[in-house]
């Protein structure tokens, strides 16, 4: 399904619904309430390790898919398996800013291949800056120079210059990086929670309105949606706190 971008878009079509359930089955009935009220499925490593190809399959034509595997390894394997991502329909896939500049255009070059070998377009690459859980005492405990904003900006600008699409990184580095890149890269958002909710292992968040102002493109949003007596009408209050705002 065809991925859109701009400043007319909908709230509901800023929304990528995290699909963090473990199987197939579960993931396609919570798809299923939320279609027509998010623009975008996420499948993410809990899902994707434990059931591969079929979690893409069981969602595929309910909205476009985002695979987030934020590969990091070597450039020739991450190349490869970047080429077998290609290969599934997915309109995002996820890498590590932190990989190094040739990890990011190996991945490029191996998403396209993948994309070709079955007649697809090839999906945008998204460098991961700096995880939402992670804050700026946990940079310097893991030898990541912070603040996390800088952090964050570094990052983002080593993946733009190596060829990625756009960036994961949380609410609070969306405004810096949109003034230091312009409005070119896509921003893709987790970390997101509507005004009330716990913030659980999340360490970065904002709201959705907030976000979006800020100049992110999409939000990941997943336990208040997953974890709601009824997703949709969730994904309808959060679409339209983001149209209000």
């Amino acid at each position: 399904m065809e991925l859109t971008r701009g400043r007319t878009m909908k709230g509901s079509d800023r929304i990528c619904a995290a699909l963090d359930v473990p199987d197939p089955q579960s993931a396609r009935a919570l798809a299923q309430k939320l279609s027509g009220r998010v623009g975008m499925l996420k499948v993410g490593l809990e899902l994707f390790v434990a059931h591969g190809r079929a979690a893409v399959d069981a969602v595929r034509e309910l909205a476009p898919i985002f695979l987030d595997l934020k590969l990091h390894d070597i450039p020739q394997t991450v190349e490869s398996a970047a080429r077998g991502a290609g290969a599934l329909g997915a309109s995002l896939v996820t890498i590590h800013a932190s990989g190094g500049a040739a990890m990011v255009a190996a991945a490029k070059k191996g998403l396209a291949a993948g994309a070709q070998s079955v007649g697809l377009s090839a999906p945008k690459l998204l460098a991961v800056t700096v995880l939402t859980s992670l804050d700026d005492a946990d940079l310097t405990a893991i030898g990541l120079g912070g603040p996390s904003r800088e952090a964050v900006l570094r990052l983002g600008r080593l993946a733009v210059s190596a060829g990625a699409d756009g960036l994961v990184c949380s609410p609070h580095e969306v405004s810096a990086l949109r003034a230091a890149l312009g409005h070119e890269p896509w921003l893709v958002v987790p970390g997101v929670r509507p005004a009330g909710s716990a913030a659980g292992d999340q360490r970065r968040t904002g709201t959705p309105a907030s976000t979006v102002r800020d100049g992110a493109d999409l939000l990941v949003i997943g336990r208040p949606l997953r974890d709601a007596a009824d997703p949709g009408a969730a994904a309808e209050t959060i679409a339209a706190e983001i149209d209000a705002g």
